[in-house]
This record gives C-alpha cells, sequence and structure tokens, in this order.
C-alpha cells in the first residue's frame, strides 16, 4: 500500500469518526495541533539554510537570470489567479437582500506596515515570531552577499551538511503524517457548524469549483504545455504533499517536501551534465515563492466581491482594476489583515469579514491546495526556464488553452445554473427581523386601572415610589428602538431598556406611545416620566424637554433604491445631480446640515417612514435618514440600500428625553446608563438590534451518537 493511500485512509477514518462523535472528537484537537507544530518545526531553519546555500552556489550572472525568469512566471501566475477571482462575480444570482448597520460605513482600520512585515532590523526577533516574509529577505540577502565571498565553499559545506539534517529530520516528521491526518479529519469534520456553511453556500461552492479547476488543470497543464513533465507525471511524486496541505489547510508545513519532489521531475529531463545545477534550483525558488502571494491567496479576493454581493453593496466592474492591484500589494501580508482592509476600502460592512472566517473551515483546505499546486509550478517553471527546458510548441500551447477556455465556461455556466435553480438563495428581511427576540429579563406590566399619571411638575422618582408604576413613552413604529414585529408583539432596544429601568427601580412598567413632536408634551403634563425611541438630542429638542446623557450616537445617510448607490457615495456626487428631492425628518437641525451642503436639493418633510416604502409612497430620489435605522429598513425592504456619503461624517447623540426641571431624576437616569454601559447589557443591546448579533445558546453539533443513536445527551 503507498504512502499516500494509506493516508487517503485514515483522513476517511478520521472524518467518519468526526460525523460519528461530533464534537465529542474536541479533545483530538491536541493531537491535530501537535502533528502541524511538529510540521512547522523545521520549516523555518530548511528556508533560512536552503536559501543561502543555493544562492551562494550561484555566479552574479546566474542570480540575475533566476531572478528575472522566476519573477515573470510568478507575474504570469498572477495574472491567471486575479483573472479567475474577477470572474467569481459571473456565478452569483440576482438576489435583493439588506443587512444590519456595519460600523465599516464609519470607520477605517489602520494601513498595513510593509516596511515592519518585509525589513527585518532583528533577524532573531523574525524567525523567533515566525515572521517568514522577514526571515525570506534576510535570507535572500545573506546568500547574494555569499555570491561573491572568495572562500565560500567552506560555509557550502557545512549548509549542505545542515541541509541533509534538517531535511532528515522532516521526513522523520513525515512519518507520522497518516495518524496526524486523522486527528485533524476528526477535528474538522466534528466541530464544523452545518449552520454557519447554510448563509455562504454561494461562495464555498464557487471557490471550491474554481480553485478546483485551478489545481487540478489550469496551472498543472500549464507545466505540461511549456515543458517536457508531463500531466500525470507531475502528479505522482507530488500527491502525498498536495494531500498533506489540502488537509492541514497549511502551505509552509510542505515546502521541503515540494522542493524534493521539483528536484526530482527536473532530474528526470535534464541532462546528466546540468542536473546538479538545475536540481539545485527548486532550493532557492520554492522557498523564496512563499513570500509572495500565491494563486490561492489570490482567488480569496473574490471573497471581497462576494461581500459586497451578499451585503448589497456590490463592487462595480470599473473598479476590478483597483481592487486587482490593491489585493495584489495588500495580500502580500496576512490574509485576515488584508481582507477587512479591503472591505473597507471598497465600503463593504465589515460584519461581512465573519463570513469569510466561517468559510475559512472549507476554504483554508482548497486554497492551500491550490498554494501547494503554485509552488510546486513555481519551481518547476522557473527551474525549467534557467536550464532551457521551457519550449513553446504553438500545437500544445492551442490545445491548453482550448480546454482551459472550454473548461472555464462549462463550470462557470454550471455553477450560474446550479445557483439559479437548486441552490438559489431566499432572502426574507421579515424572518430576520421577526427572530429577534428580547434578550433581557421583562418587567411585570401595569394593570390599567393602575398606571394613572403623574401632577404635572411632581418630582418622577417621588411618583414611581408611590405609585409603584414607572410611565414610558416612545416613539411609534421607530424600528430598532420600538416597533411592533411580525408577532405582534412589541420589541426594540428601547422597549428592552425600559424594562431594564422598571426592574432597577421595582416598579411595574406603563408603555406609552406617541409621536416624536408630542414627547414634550407628554413629558410636562405627567403622563409619562421618561422619553424612549431613538430620540436625537436636537438643538430646539433641548428648549422643550431635559436630555439624558447619550446612550449611543448615530450617522446621518442616505437611503436610495439599489440602483442610486454609487451615485450617492459622496457629498460631490449628490451635489452634481443638481435639485434632486430629498426626503428627512422635520427637524430644523437635519434640514440645515444637509442645506449647507446640497443647496440646491429640495427638502420634503417625512414625519413618519411606515407609508414610505408602500407603493406610491417613494415620491422622492432619497431619504435622509440615520444609516443604523436605515439599515434596518433594508432588511424589511431589501430593495434599497444605506449609503453614508463622504467626505465628513455627521454624527448626533442619541438620548432619553426627561421633564425639565428635575434634577433628582436625570441624575438617577445618567447614573443607571452608567451602570449599565459598564456591566455590558447596554452594548449586549446595541449588538443585538443594531449590528443584528445573536445571543443564543450554543448548540452541540449534530452527530450520530447524539442525534441518532441517542447515547448521548
Amino acid at each position: 500500500m503507498s504512502f499516500s493511500t494509506r493516508i487517503l485512509l485514515w483522513l476517511a477514518a478520521g472524518a467518519a469518526t468526526g460525523v460519528l462523535l461530533g464534537d465529542l472528537v474536541a479533545p483530538l484537537g491536541v493531537i491535530a495541533t501537535g502533528f502541524v507544530k511538529l510540521l512547522q518545526m523545521t520549516v523555518l531553519p530548511y528556508v533560512v539554510i536552503s536559501i543561502v546555500a543555493s544562492l551562494g552556489h550561484l555566479s552574479a550572472v546566474e542570480a540575475r537570470r533566476l531572478g528575472v525568469r522566476a519573477g515573470l512566471v510568478l507575474l504570469a501566475l498572477w495574472s491567471t489567479g486575479l483573472a479567475f477571482a474577477l470572474l467569481m462575480p459571473a456565478v452569483f444570482p440576482v438576489v435583493r437582500q439588506g443587512a444590519f448597520f456595519s460600523t465599516s460605513m464609519l470607520e477605517r482600520p489602520p494601513d498595513f506596515d510593509f516596511v515592519d512585515l518585509y525589513i527585518p532590523s532583528n533577524p532573531f526577533n523574525s524567525l523567533a515570531n515566525n515572521i517568514v516574509p522577514a526571515v525570506v529577505l534576510f535570507s535572500i540577502v545573506l546568500g547574494v552577499a555569499l555570491i561573491a565571498v572568495p572562500r565560500k565553499h567552506v560555509l557550502l559545506d557545512v549548509l549542505s551538511v545542515a541541509s541533509d539534517m534538517v531535511g532528515r529530520a522532516t521526513k522523520l516528521v513525515v512519518r507520522l503524517t497518516p495518524y496526524g491526518m486523522f486527528a485533524v479529519a476528526a477535528v474538522a469534520a466534528g466541530t464544523l457548524q452545518i449552520e454557519q456553511l447554510a448563509r455562504i453556500q454561494v461562495y464555498l461552492v464557487a471557490y471550491v469549483a474554481i480553485a478546483m479547476l485551478l489545481a487540478a488543470w489550469v496551472l498543472p497543464g500549464l507545466v505540461s504545455a511549456l515543458t517536457p513533465i508531463g500531466y500525470l507525471e507531475l502528479l505522482r511524486p507530488t500527491r502525498a504533499a498536495l494531500l498533506t496541505a489540502f488537509v492541514a489547510g497549511d502551505l509552509f508545513i510542505v515546502l521541503p517536501t515540494l522542493t524534493d519532489a521539483c528536484k526530482e521531475l527536473l532530474s528526470r529531463h535534464v541532462p546528466e551534465a546540468d542536473r546538479d545545477h538545475a536540481t539545485g534550483l527548486p532550493d532557492v525558488i520554492v522557498p523564496a515563492s512563499f513570500n509572495f502571494p500565491h494563486t490561492g491567496k489570490l482567488l480569496s479576493l473574490s471573497f471581497v466581491l462576494f461581500a459586497g454581493w451578499f451585503a448589497n453593496a456590490a463592487i462595480p466592474f470599473t473598479s476590478y482594476p483597483a481592487l486587482a492591484l490593491t489585493g495584489l500589494l495588500t495580500f502580500f501580508g496576512s490574509l485576515n489583515a488584508a481582507v477587512p482592509f479591503l472591505l473597507d476600502v471598497f465600503r463593504i460592512p465589515a460584519d461581512t469579514f465573519q463570513l469569510f472566517l466561517a468559510t475559512g473551515v472549507i476554504n483554508q483546505r482548497f486554497g492551500s491546495l491550490l498554494a501547494a499546486v503554485h509552488t510546486v509550478v513555481v519551481g518547476l517553471l522557473g527551474s525549467a526556464a534557467l536550464a532551457g527546458l521551457i519550449r513553446f510548441d504553438a500545437k500544445r500551447l492551442t490545445r491548453y488553452l482550448v480546454i482551459t477556455a472550454t473548461l472555464t465556461v462549462v463550470v462557470l455556466g454550471s455553477l450560474r445554473l446550479l445557483f439559479e435553480t437548486a441552490l438559489r438563495p431566499h432572502f426574507d428581511g421579515g424572518a430576520v427581523v421577526a427572530a429577534l427576540a428580547p434578550v433581557l429579563p421583562r418587567a411585570e406590566v401595569a394593570d390599567a386601572d393602575a398606571r394613572g399619571s403623574r401632577a404635572a411638575g411632581a418630582p418622577v422618582l417621588d411618583a414611581v415610589r408611590t405609585t409603584g408604576v414607572v410611565r414610558v413613552c416612545y416613539v411609534e413604529g421607530r424600528p430598532p428602538y420600538a416597533f411592533d414585529n411580525a408577532h405582534g408583539s412589541l420589541v426594540g432596544l428601547d422597549v428592552e431598556m425600559a424594562h431594564q429601568l422598571a426592574i432597577d427601580l421595582q416598579a411595574r412598567l406603563h408603555l406609552v406611545p406617541r409621536d416624536a413632536e408630542a414627547l414634550s408634551e407628554g413629558l410636562a403634563s405627567g403622563e409619562c416620566d421618561i422619553a424612549m425611541g431613538g430620540v436625537v438630542a436636537t438643538p430646539l429638542r433641548a428648549t422643550q424637554l431635559a436630555f439624558s446623557t447619550p446612550y449611543m450616537e448615530e450617522s446621518l445617510a442616505f437611503v436610495v433604491p439599489d440602483h442610486l448607490r454609487a451615485a450617492y457615495g459622496s457629498w460631490d456626487a449628490v451635489r452634481a445631480r443638481g435639485a434632486v428631492r430629498l426626503a428627512l425628518p422635520d427637524l430644523p437641525y437635519f434640514r440645515r446640515q444637509v442645506q449647507q451642503r446640497l443647496p440646491e436639493a429640495v427638502m420634503v418633510p417625512l414625519t413618519a417612514t411606515a407609508g414610505v416604502f408602500a407603493p406610491g409612497g417613494w415620491t422622492f430620489e432619497a431619504m435622509v435618514l440615520s444609516a443604523e435605522r436605515g439599515a434596518f429598513l433594508t432588511l424589511l425592504y431589501p430593495g434599497y440600500s444605506v449609503v453614508v456619503p463622504t467626505p465628513g461624517l455627521i454624527r448626533v447623540p442619541v438620548a432619553y428625553g426627561l421633564p425639565q426641571g428635575d434634577a433628582a431624576w436625570k441624575s438617577f437616569v445618567d447614573a443607571w446608563l452608567e451602570l449599565h454601559s459598564r456591566d455590558g447589557s447596554l452594548t449586549q443591546l446595541i449588538d443585538h438590534w443594531i449590528f443584528g448579533r445573536s445571543f443564543a445558546p450554543h448548540q452541540p453539533r449534530w452527530s450520530i451518537v447524539r442525534n441518532v443513536l441517542h447515547w448521548v445527551d
């Protein structure tokens, strides 16, 4: 039985164990992690030794040729990877959908520090902290410097022995691969949450299909079209390493094995006189290529396009060149740092990065497989270019291009058909909103005969102690602060805060619906003790009622039909549209802020959003609203988008309205807000109702022993 067959059998056994036991296999994570670390143990020493020794053996002319020709190979593979990544949107179905508010509309992450990443001021620190780009650059500098050293053969002999030593150590660890793969596969299959994958199946299926097309034909087929190395011949010695990279989700651990496979393949086709020189080239090219973005990494650029489609913020085709160039540069660093940066640059909600992490469970493995194939192709084509093995046969190249084009059309067409039929995603924003249930305890509601009202001007705290009731006015129909859900229940962020207020006062709760314009009257008359419901503290309102300390801020934005999203991305773009009709809250503060920026716009006062989205209700081009409220409305009306124009962010405070002249009550409410801010409950409510994060308890993963045999609870 071959070694790769043994790996496959242990891999299948591990996956079956994971499905059988579910998350009960979690303890095997220690073995899986230990195995991966053992594989990593010899990689950095291998990188340093192989690059220094291999470059040191070269002459200055050979080193220059190596850099130029290997660089051309990398450029060709980068172009291929970027092209397939940018083709991904062709398979996405047309689906209208909305999304919760995201801070990506407002904030920018720090820029990448390429200097620290690539220039090692302290090489030993880079080695200790596994900063691979810096280690590779340090090794290249040493290797280039060694080329001109007169007595370099002394050090090269030592490095040759050291290389053999590291190679033997690596082979000892590789013998454990079948057992390590069993643990890795069991943990992956047993702990993967199937529910996570339901939302992102479009991207998962598309990424896997395109990655397999690249790994199975496009890249290895290019080698067979340009060199004497056959397609199947390439796969045989690399099979075990490719499988290891796939299961472990890690290219780094198989670099030594891939280098040996490249040497073996080259040795079959290089004349014996040139064999030592040619087979030494992969020792430089393979580890050095790890320093640059590989095709698997570049294919991850497609996630940014998917996130834009998923969040109803699609990137226009005209921005693809900027995306490709920016992506290539940022992918020199970590994916987990590059993807949030790209999401921000192209103004896609940052929360979609959580989807990227969820897809990583599957895509990391296929990406690592593609990365391993990319590394082999770079090693073989770069070495072949220097060894004179590259040949341009028109017939072979034409056949390769025809097969590649045919397979690409078939794969993309099949994916689009699949997503438009069997796997067509269905967005039901109403169901998303209906699923938002209260997360904190509820207070006792006051009986109708016990509600009454507070005498005008009477201290609120005294009235609450006397009656045992706290009266909360709320603005009707203002999601996500206070609204009736599909079940007819009054819910929302401020509704939950009203219940917490009653609980903390040890009183019953009386909720009083009011129009926003009538809040000051209700507070002054004693009908209510506090006003809630996303009340923005404006100068005019501050003359009519007192305000608590703001408990959050809102950001001014436009709600527009989807097709107008790009037209409202900046104040300059909106000004260029001339006398556009804009609906906005009937408040002088908002009118003044918008009028200053858009002097030609026609303002349409808006008292409520309830009928705006009904047939015939949208009688203007855009609506001025907070991004937080507007995003929630796009869940219910997915044909609309929220756009925060740039530059110049307009932030407004949201607070609770209080009766004027009651200092004790204001002091209490401020202290109460501070308490709930510090204990995390206010943050939890904002996360739930504004950002749409779920706080449902974790459910055990489905498994045969739990859900079929019922052997465990």
